[in-house]
């Protein structure tokens, strides 16, 4: 049993922040059911359809990726019988996640005022770009829009250039928030015995993830440089190329350094003043010019071979060709295969949070348009297929 299977969801969400905060509930074992508009569906399913490289059948990566082990079932919210249907749902279910603009879940009475009176125990959570309060709640945000606002973009690249993280970590933060709150919000649930309200902004993730630099800053009044791959405090500390890639080195400790150079054949930089933090970075630009060029000289397995061996902490840059073929990765079963709901089998990453009771995991298709609505609506609430035939010849449902 996985260990969310008695936690049912409405995953009303759509994109990137909300459906990636439901899709790692989904693969704990949530029932999510995605309740989706007739017609299109939510608007992750048309992202890539028409990209032959990247979509099987018209259902394109991201879809393939945030609908796995998901329900789908179309109903119209916006028509009163639909809001009804929804509303018998919600009596049923653990949790209603959305990622609307801040007001829209109000304008749409599906927000948790309305909902916990229809039951009190209902968890509902917003994933919006900066909260449901404050004077910025109804601005409009994305993912570029969270790493800007958050301040990591401001020490990401160079002081000329500010640049984003290539990862969408603005939505990516939002949602993982997300799922936090829920679950704790779950759990707090089996002491008070009510559900309620989870506000995320994916601003505050972002100044979450400032952390101690944050703290820094309160206490010395200075912005961080933006120092690229390099570190502010440490030297060396960065991306060096070799002769057929990059390799990262990580030299925290003056015991490593004293190690490195010995490894590397840099003894004159090992210096008296070198020895300590503050001198390595006051001579930072001459080391990390001696260093580019010696690293230059040999292959990446080279300098790894002999670095790792006496415990430097080094890396090669990988590509994405060679992290998800890594070994390691491999071993870990973060590379997993997800069927198409017509047979196809595609790779994708699997879930990073491993327990030791559930040590096998499954995957299931993203499901279809409506795929689920009839089942859904039948197991749930107990509808006869003259009432769905009637709802569909209304355009209720899907």
């Amino acid at each position: 049993m996985k260990p969310l299977e008695h936690i049912k969801i409405l995953d009303l969400t759509h994109m990137l922040s909300g459906p990636y905060a439901t899709q790692l509930l989904a693969d704990l074992g949530a029932e999510t059911i995605k309740v989706e508009p007739p017609g299109q569906g939510e608007g992750t399913r048309r992202l890539l359809e028409h990209d032959a490289a990247h979509s099987i059948d018209g259902m394109g990566a991201y879809f393939l990726t945030l609908g796995r082990n998901k329900q789908s079932i179309c109903i119209d919210l916006k028509s009163d019988s639909g809001l009804a249907l929804f509303y018998d749902l919600v009596k049923q279910v653990d949790v209603v996640v959305y990622n609307f603009r801040a007001g829209v879940a109000e304008k749409l009475r599906i927000d948790h005022g309305h909902l916990q009176e229809l039951n009190p125990r209902i968890v509902t959570c917003s994933i919006t770009g900066f909260g449901e309060s404050g004077r910025n709640k109804g601005a409009l945000s994305f993912d570029l829009v969270a790493q800007a606002t958050g301040g990591g973009m401001s020490i990401t690249g160079s002081e000329e250039q500010p640049l984003r993280s290539g990862i969408p970590i603005g939505d990516l933060g939002g949602g993982l928030m997300g799922a936090i709150g829920i679950l704790s919000a779950l759990e707090s649930r089996h002491v008070s015995g009510k559900g309620q309200h989870i506000d995320i902004s994916m601003q505050d993730a972002q100044l979450s993830m400032l952390n101690y630099m944050a703290t820094m800053y309160f206490l010395s009044g200075k912005q961080p440089p933006a120092s690229g791959n390099s570190h502010f405090v440490h030297v060396p500390y960065d991306s060096f190329k070799t002769k057929d890639g990059h390799i990262i080195v990580a030299i925290i400790t003056d015991g490593l350094w004293e190690r490195f150079v010995g490894i590397m054949g840099l003894k004159h930089l090992d210096t008296e003043e070198n020895r300590g933090q503050p001198g390595r970075w006051k001579n930072r630009q001459s080391i990390m010019v001696e260093v580019s060029q010696l690293l230059a000289t040999e292959d990446n397995q080279v300098w790894l071979d002999r670095l790792q061996k006496d415990g430097i902490p080094c890396a090669p840059v990988n590509t994405f060709a060679s992290a998800l073929s890594d070994p390691h990765v491999l071993d870990r079963g973060m590379v997993v295969e997800v069927q198409h709901p017509h047979g196809q089998v595609v790779k994708q990453v699997g879930n990073p949070i491993k327990l030791s009771d559930y040590p096998h995991e499954t995957y299931q298709s993203p499901p279809l348009l409506g795929q689920n609505t009839d089942a859904v609506l039948t197991r749930l609430l107990g509808l006869d297929e003259d009432t769905l035939s009637g709802l569909r010849c209304r355009g209720v449902i899907q």
